[in-house]
């Protein structure tokens, strides 16, 4: 892939940036740069693309993602046999399985995912990387993320299954630091470190105090952005306290889910400027309750929008992850207008970047900023109108709609079809690492 010179013309831009919307607008980008945004542009150089009755608007953010397990899609419950699924949920099916991967299905998972990703509108994930088994594992997700054309954050996690009494790599995660210039795609992939925190909810999977600190103090050690799954199940309750308490909030540690996160546990982390990531579907799916978003907005803390996992939710569609928390928002609130949809797509384009410390990069159209900017027609039936192209976005539209992908300035999806990678052989792929991992964990 190459990083080309277009003048995309006379669409609805919607910028997520102080300039507000630009109808009829043209966005010239090139050397992988928004070069310049406004109506009637003059880029003689520049190879046009006509997006006049549709919308233009950044890539979508993902900010929470295990994109290693879309190999796992649908088996949540567990191996299938004679008798249906074994029942065994989500955690265990995960861990179960997860010990049997081998680097190459690593690679067929996250290969599998950012196919995806790209179809569905999102140019930048967070790979939250929690079974890398060795430094095998993390080059060949690593590899997978350099060759979609993404922009991604990964974060170097445990294995699945890591015993709750030893501490996660750190040595190795030390040398991945040292040597980020190898993997970092000239700056298009950042490290970052995925935190067990004091583990699970079930009393017999807490990590000891005196582990946990020093896997986290390690991170920030070498400068790196901590993730850490909080407060999701109700049995989870008191994280949040707990981390504030050892005084590990900050504003370098992302907090994932907090559905049941009390509102002084909220407080907390808003006074800590902790950004927040949630994933409605997998939230709802998996028994943690609603999700909390407009509690977290209205403490004043930055909130970005998950994906999780597709193992439980199925699929990425970012889109349907818009709609569901505007949705539950608003009934939860039992009003209208508690969350409009313009605050629901700032949480899935420049808030969500912010929450990544990516807001100076990405997340908004705005001069000078990478190109990362999606097309989306308003032909097919469930749009047909172009009305309110915020409101669209959120509550109507799909991956299907999105027309044209860039990412960092480079075409990753165009006239409606994934060209970054070849999606057949994608599948073709993950179905055979599957196979073998299913045959491993059955033998």
């Amino acid at each position: 892939m190459s990083r080309v010179n277009l003048l995309i013309r006379g669409g609805y831009v919607l910028t997520m940036d102080a300039a507000g919307d630009i109808p009829g607008g043209d966005v010239h980008i090139r050397d992988g740069v928004i070069q310049a945004i406004g109506i009637n542009l003059d880029a003689p150089d520049a190879q046009p693309v006509e997006a006049s009755g549709k919308i233009v608007a950044p890539g979508l953010v993902d900010t929470h993602w295990h994109l290693w397990n879309a190999l796992l899609r649908g088996m949540s419950d567990g191996l299938p046999s004679a008798d249906g699924p074994d029942r065994s949920g989500y955690f265990t099916a995960c861990a179960g399985l997860g010990r049997h991967f081998l680097p190459d299905d690593t690679y067929a998972g996250t290969r599998l995912a950012a196919a995806e990703a790209i179809d569905a509108g999102i140019t930048t994930v967070h790979d939250w990387a929690h079974n890398v088994r060795g430094r095998e594992w993390a080059e060949a997700g690593l590899r997978a993320l350099a060759e979609s054309g993404l922009r991604a954050r990964f974060s170097y996690g445990y294995r699945a299954g890591h015993p709750n009494d030893r501490l996660m790599d750190l040595d190795d995660l030390a040398e991945f630091a040292s040597r980020w210039h190898a993997y970092s795609t000239d700056g298009r992939i950042h490290l970052g470190v995925a935190w067990r925190g004091t583990g699970g909810s079930n009393p017999a999977m807490r990590v000891p105090r005196r582990l946990y600190e020093t896997e986290i103090m390690a991170a920030r050690d070498l400068g790196l952005p901590v993730s850490v799954h909080a407060c999701g199940p109700a049995a989870a309750a008191g994280q949040v306290r707990t981390y504030a308490e050892c005084g590990l909030l900050g504003p370098d540690l992302q907090l994932v889910h907090l559905n049941n996160a009390s509102a002084a546990e909220i407080a907390l982390a808003a006074q800590a400027r902790a950004p927040v990531s949630v994933s409605p579907w997998t939230e709802l799916q998996i028994g943690y309750g609603q999700p909390v978003t407009g509690e977290l907005l209205a403490a004043g803390l930055t909130v970005g929008l998950s994906v999780d996992t597709t193992m439980l939710s199925g699929n990425a569609d970012m889109f349907a992850i818009m709609k569901a928390v505007h949705a539950c928002a608003n009934g939860q609130a039992r009003h209208e207008f508690a969350l409009r949809a313009r605050d629901v797509l700032r949480l899935a384009t420049i808030d969500g970047a912010r929450s990544l410390g990516l807001g100076a990069v990405t997340g908004s159209l705005a001069v000078g900023k990478r190109a990362d900017l999606i097309v989306v027609s308003a032909d097919a039936p469930n749009l047909g109108v172009l009305t309110d192209p915020a409101r669209l976005l959120v509550t109507a539209a799909s991956p299907r709609d999105v027309e044209l992908v860039i990412a960092d300035g480079q075409i990753l999806k165009r006239d409606g079809r994934v060209t970054a990678l070849d999606v057949p052989a994608v599948t073709r792929a993950a179905r055979m690492a599957l196979d073998g991992v299913v045959a491993r964990a059955a033998g």
